[in-house]
């Protein structure tokens, strides 16, 4: 979408099915700038948008009938703090829209989604080269938080042989 229309009037508002292909363009568009190859599908998109058990929140900016950004968000807990808190996950604006504000409607739309869910509060990352990101986030009243704890991953299709654990005298409790 190479147009730029500046004078378009932007709604923010939750997606609909409708916007699935929108999304789906906008989403595969990220994911090259990031040179990631995207995998996403239609089915994908609605499974976890719209499905039985909704496993992301999608924000939509509309300008002239068609959705020109998105925000998607992902619950976080504390549990133990009995505290909620969402990940903006992705945050994107059309080329031919940038620089009109919409990426900040969209944080704003963001923040009223997590105030509407009880949560306390909502994070962000970004590349450390992304500076104009940085900016925004920041002109927006995020609070940097670099991190350098330790993180894992394992794949699902992975198992954890509980074996292992005990041959490496691990003191982990697991409950069933």
């Amino acid at each position: 979408m190479e147009r730029t229309p500046q004078n378009s009037i932007v709604e923010i508002r939750d997606a609909t099915q409708t916007d699935l292909p929108h999304l789906k363009r906008m989403v595969q568009a990220l994911a090259e700038h990031h040179d990631d190859v995207p995998q996403v599908t239609l089915e994908i998109l609605k499974r976890d948008i719209f499905g039985v058990i909704p496993w992301i929140y999608v924000i939509v900016a509309e300008a002239e009938g068609t959705a020109v950004g998105y925000v998607a968000l992902c619950p976080l807990i504390q549990l133990q703090m009995g505290v909620r808190g969402i990940d903006m996950h992705h945050l994107f604006v059309e080329s031919g829209f940038r620089r009109q504000g919409i990426g900040k409607q969209l944080i704003e739309g963001a923040m009223q989604k997590a105030r509407e869910l009880s949560c306390s509060q909502m994070s962000v990352g970004t590349h450390p080269d992304n500076l104009n990101a940085q900016a925004v986030y920041l002109a927006c009243g995020f609070e940097r938080r670099d991190s350098s704890h330790p993180s894992f991953a394992l794949r699902c299709e992975q198992r954890c042989c509980a074996a292992e654990l005990v041959k490496m005298g691990s003191s982990v409790a697991f409950a069933a």
